[in-house]
C-alpha cells in the first residue's frame, strides 16, 4: 500500500515506532532523524499516509474526544480536516517515551505541539497535547492500534484553597 508521492506508510509507522526506542539498534541519531516522522505526514497534510500509521480496525480518538473507527474512517476524517481546519497546521513532536510490553506490542505517549489550525469558535484550538498510542507489530511493521489525543497545560500546583475574593 503506498501513500502519494509515493512513499509507503508501512516504513514510516515503522520509523515512528523505532525512533521511539522500540528498535533495539536504534541509535540517539536514528531516534533524532526518525522521531518526527508522524509530523512529517501531518505536516504534508496527507490523509492517507497518516492513516497508513494505524492498523486496518485501528481507533482514534481525536484531542476533540471524537472517536473514529478503522484506517478508512480516520483517513476520511482527515482528509476533510485538512481541506480547511488543518490545512496550515504544523505539528512538531516534541518527547516520545515508549515502553516495549512484548516484542510484539507497546506502548507510547508522544507530546506534540501545533500551529496555524483554524478552528471554528467555540471550539478549543489545538496547540500542546499528549498522545498514547498502543502499538503493534504486524508482518513486520508497527502500527498504531488505538490512539488517544489529550490537550495539555503546563502543570502547575494544585490550590491550596479556593480563591480569595477581591
Amino acid at each position: 500500500m503506498k501513500g502519494r508521492a509515493g512513499w509507503n506508510p508501512w516504513l514510516l509507522s515503522l520509523a515512528l515506532v523505532a525512533s521511539s526506542g522500540i528498535a533495539a539498534d536504534a541509535s540517539s541519531d536514528d531516534e533524532a532523524s526518525i522521531r518526527q516522522v508522524q509530523a512529517f505526514a501531518w505536516n504534508r497534510h496527507d490523509a492517507a499516509a497518516y492513516a497508513g500509521l494505524f492498523t486496518e480496525d485501528g481507533d482514534c480518538v481525536n484531542v476533540l474526544g471524537w472517536w473514529w473507527k478503522g484506517r478508512a474512517q480516520i483517513e476520511s476524517k482527515l482528509t476533510a480536516a485538512f481541506a480547511y481546519v488543518f490545512r496550515e497546521s504544523q505539528l512538531t513532536v516534541t518527547d516520545t517515551s515508549v515502553r516495549l510490553l512484548s516484542p510484539s506490542i507497546a506502548i507510547a505517549h508522544v507530546s506534540w505541539t501545533m500551529t496555524g489550525a483554524k478552528t471554528p469558535p467555540g471550539m478549543p484550538e489545538p496547540r500542546q497535547g499528549i498522545e498514547i498510542q498502543v502499538l503493534q507489530k504486524k508482518s513486520g511493521h508497527w502500527l498504531i492500534q488505538s490512539f488517544q489525543n489529550t490537550h495539555a497545560v503546563p502543570e502547575r500546583p494544585f490550590p491550596a484553597g479556593p480563591p480569595t475574593a477581591p
